[in-house]
């Protein structure tokens, strides 16, 4: 046991990346899941409805690359050449201070071919891990795409493997995984359009030219949580300083208190109604995710604390502290007649259509939990041989 422990946790640091990916990956096929579901409900064949999804997402993937990359490396590009210019500019400025005169010595007498082969390292540096995330994010996109297409014959194998006296419950988990999923993917569209639209009427109020690439970009980048809105403060702070300091430190200082608003103050909300979890579960799984596994595991963190807590509920785990309640008791009695009218309806019929029986049984179950006044028989009265469903 010893040894084979050892060799696992080898195995997983080894295929860490692989892994990553495929975590990425299941999250692109549960945010498209639905939008593929809603067309087969309107009469579009999965094929069709699977093409059209992926070419949206393709296209509002391409339409935010076009608006947003070109205006920053035009903006960059034209701050290197203004660099002696801004520089002169913002030595003069700190120079009328006395508390800020030594700060204006040393920018007065930095060399700029330092300066340029700084950011030329940084820059490099910044591309090669840029296009290993684009690769890992072309991958996970492309294996997200296959999983939404072989999602039958991926799902008849998951439930080949495990008792069917326990698929009812694999149909409620992987259900619920997917409403997690799509809550978190809704989370962050909020989040990220408060953030463009903040750093939209920001740099207009401040006569910042480009504005809406950079509300697009800062929009993007703050899908990172921590360092998305510090990635995007820097091009927004840059562009500001075309119309003096003054402007520039008004831009970094009111950009910085709505970072410190958003992180404090909104995401707790907004992923705490959305993911059903507490506020201090969100900023603790945050500090945790990100301690342990930098950016990507502050990314993670949100959906993998509602996973543990969907999971403790649904498998009725008894947790130390809590007490065994009648209504408790009354869903383990549901969950097995729920467990054995599924084995009579699906003896000798292959692991797929097993899959696609517990499915439907699952979610018609979601539907009478959410319509507490529909007939409570239809629900418990599979012991008379009819069909609970």
């Amino acid at each position: 046991m010893l040894v084979l422990v050892v060799a696992s946790l080898w195995l997983l640091v080894r295929l860490w990346p692989v892994l990553l990916v495929v975590v990425v990956a299941l999250l692109v096929a549960g945010t498209l899941s639905p939008a593929v579901r809603w067309l087969e409900e309107k009469r579009v064949r999965r094929g069709y409805g699977i093409a059209i999804v992926f070419t949206a997402f393709f296209i509002l993937s391409v339409l935010a690359f076009v608006l947003t990359i070109p205006t920053l490396v035009s903006q960059a590009v034209a701050l290197l050449e203004n660099e002696p210019a801004l520089r002169a500019r913002l030595g003069d400025y700190l120079a009328s201070s006395p508390l800020s005169a030594p700060l204006a010595t040393w920018l007065r007498g930095l060399k700029p071919d330092a300066l340029t082969g700084a950011l030329g390292s940084m820059a490099f540096g910044f591309s090669l891990q840029l296009f290993g995330a684009i690769a890992y994010g072309l991958s996970s996109l492309f294996l997200g795409l296959y999983i939404i297409i072989d999602r039958d014959r991926l799902r008849g194998w998951l439930f080949a493997l495990v008792p069917r006296s326990h698929h009812i419950r694999l149909s409620r988990i992987m259900m619920n995984l997917e409403t997690i999923v799509v809550a978190y993917i809704r989370g962050q569209m909020t989040t990220c359009l408060l953030m463009a639209l903040f750093v939209y009427g920001l740099l207009r109020a401040c006569g910042v030219e480009n504005a809406l690439a950079l509300a697009v970009f800062a929009g993007l980048a703050d899908v990172l949580p921590y360092i998305g809105p510090l990635l995007s403060m820097g091009p927004a702070v840059l562009a500001a300083l075309s119309h003096g300091p003054v402007v520039a430190i008004v831009v970094f200082l009111l950009m910085l208190a709505y970072e410190e608003f958003e992180s404090r103050v909104l995401v707790p909300r907004i992923y705490g109604r959305t993911l059903r979890l507490p506020s201090s579960v969100v900023l603790f799984a945050l500090l945790a995710g990100g301690t342990l596994m930098g950016i990507l595991g502050a990314f993670l963190a949100l959906p993998v604390a509602a996973t543990v807590m969907m999971l403790i509920e649904e498998l009725r785990v008894d947790l130390p502290g809590e007490q065994e309640l009648p209504a408790n008791t009354l869903l383990r009695e549901t969950d097995d007649r729920g467990e054995e009218e599924y084995e009579r309806r699906t003896a000798g019929v292959g692991a797929e259509q097993a899959a696609a029986i517990a499915d439907e049984i699952s979610r018609e179950r979601r539907d009478e939990e959410r319509c507490p006044t529909s007939p409570m028989p239809q629900r418990t009265g599979v012991t008379d041989g009819s069909t609970a469903a």
